[in-house]
């Protein structure tokens, strides 16, 4: 309690506020989402203070385009709420409010302080609640990194740095507020935030910051399965998840996430499968293309559930039951650290079972497939596995041309695909009969041709 009135009271040696004109740094309210820029107008002709902050600042300094538009205030949630006809108060470790503008929402901030004897931490120093607020310099300071500490007033055009954002912002680095391993402790998301941002701008994590990753990298783990999976979620989709998937296994923060992964590197096969499938959606992203956090996770599970599969076949299950079985084990064991929801859960369990079905290709079971809801996620993983040499091409080429086909020519693939099987099965069975027939005739039974037809029945 002391210690907290000293810090109000006493001046700080701490950090200085810099102040530059946007102007001079190349942004511009312009550079802005306008529904940003008109809830720090409607805050600040309320009396209170309100800048664009974080992300969208720092992106613009960078040359990328912000795509997410924060606000921060000193108004508290319930003033802020007053202020804007949509808006909604959400959150239990921070309180915040969301505005919404059609199709947009702003989400805003109050001010909020890090003082240690207001906050609850877990044994492992990780910050459980710290709904504490406080003013800018206490907010900047709080913040995870440098380049994210900024806050940019869009009616007097000027940007605050309090942290040496600004010179960071030109190194193109990566720089924790504080000591690293404190931060980390105290939330140990900001590690695998690190190597997104800095894969996703180009930047060069600092050398206390990048060390402390990998002396704290086990502590992510004690992050709540359903967190991890949001945050897993923005570094699949963010369009550099090839690469920032090598940076979390450099890191050893992989392991944490997807305990599975280097098991499936191992497989023969398996990388170049992943691999496919993370350009193919870093693609699908910088083409603003909708990509399945679902398609995702059968792809990162895929060659685990297969070899388990391939395994419950071999000892005698029948291979349906022996998929069903495989899948369950790979997505219960993942459960323990990232927590899938089910609504994703159940996609994934559909991707994986209609693979085999995809062999099957009668009329009643290819015209079943297509009207499938989940068939085009399907089919575009049959391509990968195709791509990647785990199934013949001819089968991916078939599936193609059939869904690009009128009915007519549909029902010409699935005749076509029947007389195959139909000259198989009986060259199988000629090829079968001549055996049993040279054996008779070693034995000095009947001829071939007396044999060929016992042996046919002995096929039907």
């Amino acid at each position: 309690m002391i210690r907290s009135l000293l810090e109000r009271v006493l001046p700080s040696r701490g950090p200085k506020r810099r102040e530059c004109s946007g102007q001079s740094l190349g942004i511009s309210a312009a550079s802005m989402s306008r529904n940003a820029v008109t809830v720090c107008e409607r805050l600040q002709s309320a009396g209170f203070e309100a800048y664009i902050v974080g992300g969208a600042v720092r992106d613009a300094l960078l040359g990328v385009v912000p795509k997410d538009f924060d606000v921060v205030t000193d108004a508290r949630p319930e003033q802020i709420r007053r202020e804007f006809r949509r808006a909604f108060i959400i959150g239990r470790r921070f309180r915040l409010v969301h505005v919404i503008f059609g199709d947009e929402t702003i989400e805003v901030s109050t001010f909020r302080a890090n003082r240690s004897d207001e906050v609850e931490a877990d044994e492992t120093g990780r910050i459980v609640s710290d709904n504490v607020y406080g003013n800018q310099l206490e907010d900047a300071t709080r913040r995870d990194f440098t380049v994210n500490a900024l806050y940019y007033d869009p009616l007097a055009d000027h940007v605050v740095d309090y942290v040496g954002a600004l010179k960071d912002i030109k190194t193109r680095t990566l720089r924790v507020i504080g000591e690293p391993d404190l931060r980390y402790r105290e939330d140990p998301v900001r590690m695998l935030r690190a190597v997104r941002l800095a894969v996703k701008l180009n930047c060069t994590i600092a050398p206390a910051a990048a060390k402390a990753i990998r002396r704290n990298a086990p502590l992510i783990r004690n992050v709540p399965a359903a967190r991890l999976f949001d945050e897993v979620q923005k570094l699949l989709l963010s369009g550099h998840a090839q690469s920032t998937l090598a940076a979390l296994r450099e890191y050893g923060l992989a392991e944490g996430l997807l305990p599975l992964l280097d098991l499936i590197y191992r497989q023969p096969g398996g990388q170049k499968f992943i691999d496919l499938a993370l350009a193919n959606t870093d693609q699908r992203v910088r083409e603003d293309k909708p990509v399945s956090p679902a398609f995702l996770f059968a792809c990162l599970l895929w060659h685990e559930v297969a070899k388990r599969w391939e395994a419950l076949v071999a000892s005698g299950e029948h291979r349906i039951p022996a998929l069903h079985t495989a899948m369950e084990q790979v997505l219960d064991e993942q459960r323990e650290t990232i927590t899938l929801p089910q609504r994703f859960a159940g996609i994934t369990r559909e991707i994986w079972l209609m693979q085999p079905r995809f062999e099957v290709r009668t009329s009643s079971s290819a015209l079943r497939m297509v009207e499938q809801p989940r068939f085009r996620a399907a089919y575009d993983f049959l391509l990968l596995r195709a791509a990647a040499g785990e199934c013949d091409q001819e089968l991916a080429d078939w599936w193609t041309h059939f869904i690009e086909s009128d009915p007519a020519i549909r029902a010409d693939l699935i005749e076509q695909r029947r007389r195959a099987q139909a000259r198989a099965v009986s060259a199988t069975r000629s090829g079968r009969s001549r055996r049993r027939g040279g054996l008779g005739r070693g034995r000095g039974s009947r001829t071939g041709d007396e044999a060929a037809p016992a042996a046919d029945a002995a096929t039907e």
